[in-house]
């Protein structure tokens, strides 16, 4: 069997293109992988026809050989807009192979670890324009009752808004007032997840952890830029609270100095950016081998959901699943089997390969259009400088 054409398909999903990656053989397979990478869909998109030259003509299942032909390659390594496109011809690949077999992708991966995977859902930032205001506390607490409503057992929110280097006490405040309305509407046998988006300084991540201890956040993720690891690392030892991050990383060399260095008690490498199913199976073996948790980064389209759930089901030190329900109506509309969690939970996939197809009808109803770039602002109103 060999490679025949691989092509890209965009799909707008409102905040966010999806790059859908589509791969075709000599045997009548069509395989497909997701590549979606926030604002920067069209380098995306030309790095998918730079590198397809490179596998064309080569056997899909293959994988190992196809990726380090593509990674290694090119005297310069790629970042994370070649690492997205690799990302989504690699997935294709597993979808032909487990179709080729007719068996699901997990079952390649060594088979199912667990015997459902859990999933939270998310509760968002909110109005972080009135997160000051009385109103907004209640608003996520609403939020957060409609998710455990359905099933959930953990939910995420994006609570502690845009701080400066150092900040002062009003911030704090608003964070904490948040967390504890959450904790109120869900109770004690729900995990709430606090996601920073690498918004605060290690100082301020630190006085956010301290805040927000007394309600129990199952981890806290991204608590200042990930850039620095030995800042990610003083929090870490500083505050009760585990630490996650690494949806920013891309390759198991990224995630070497975090986990050496103990900067976190769980990763999240996504896996339309980091390299692929079997870069991220390295990255947990890694992890797995310093007692850090996976927790993989899954904000994108249903090809990455189903990717995501095929990880879950195989990787021993699997976490809990990020998953997106809310951003478009029809998401699920474009794939032919979609993966959709059933009172929090996925259940294991059945169909070979991947699971899913793309319906290109549905999905050409929603071209491309160029996603907003959104500021962040401080709670003074004045843009946030990094």
């Amino acid at each position: 069997m060999k490679i025949t054409a691989i092509s890209t398909i965009v799909v707008n999903a409102r905040m966010r293109n999806w790059v859908f990656v589509k791969m075709q053989t000599d045997a009548g397979i069509t395989g497909w992988g997701e590549a979606s990478l926030e604002w920067k869909t069209r380098g995306v998109v030309g790095c998918v026809a730079d590198l397809a030259p490179l596998v064309v003509g080569l056997d899909p299942r293959r994988i190992e050989h196809l990726y380090q032909t593509m990674y290694r390659h090119s005297f310069f390594r790629m970042g994370v807009v070649g690492m997205s496109a690799l990302s989504g011809i690699e997935q294709a690949c597993w979808d032909i192979f487990g179709k080729s077999v007719g068996v699901p992708v997990y079952q390649l991966l060594g088979g199912a670890v667990r015997d459902t995977v859990r999933v939270y859902d998310h509760l968002g930032g909110g109005d972080m324009d009135a997160i000051y205001l009385d109103v907004q506390p209640e608003r996520m607490a609403e939020h957060a009752r409609s998710c455990v409503d359905a099933g959930f057992s953990a939910v995420k929110a994006l609570v502690v808004p845009v701080s400066q280097p150092l900040d002062g006490l009003v911030p704090v405040r608003a964070a904490e007032r948040c967390m504890a309305a959450i904790r109120s509407a869900v109770g004690d046998d729900v995990d709430i997840l606090v996601d920073l988006h690498g918004r605060t300084t290690p100082a301020m991540a630190i006085q956010f952890a301290a805040a927000l201890a007394p309600y129990r956040p199952f981890f806290f993720e991204e608590p200042c830029p990930p850039e620095n690891v030995d800042g990610m690392a003083h929090v870490a030892r500083a505050i009760t609270i585990p630490v996650a991050t690494g949806e920013r990383l891309v390759t198991r060399f990224g995630f070497r100095e975090l986990l050496e260095k103990g900067a976190c008690a769980v990763i999240q490498p996504d896996l339309c950016h980091c390299g692929g199913l079997w870069e991220a199976r390295k990255i947990a073996a890694m992890a797995e081998a310093y007692f850090v948790a996976v927790a993989p980064h899954n904000p994108l389209g249903p090809i990455a959901t189903a990717v995501n759930t095929h990880f879950g089901f195989a990787t021993p030190n699997f976490l809990i699943q990020e998953a997106v329900r809310a951003d478009v109506p029809w998401r699920d509309e474009v794939v032919i089997g979609a993966v959709a969690p059933v009172r929090g939970l996925h259940a294991p996939p059945t169909g070979p390969g991947l699971g899913v197809e793309i319906d290109e009808a549905v999905a050409a109803r929603y071209p491309f259009r160029q996603e907003v770039l959104m500021q962040p602002l401080h709670h003074d109103g004045s843009v946030a400088d990094w």
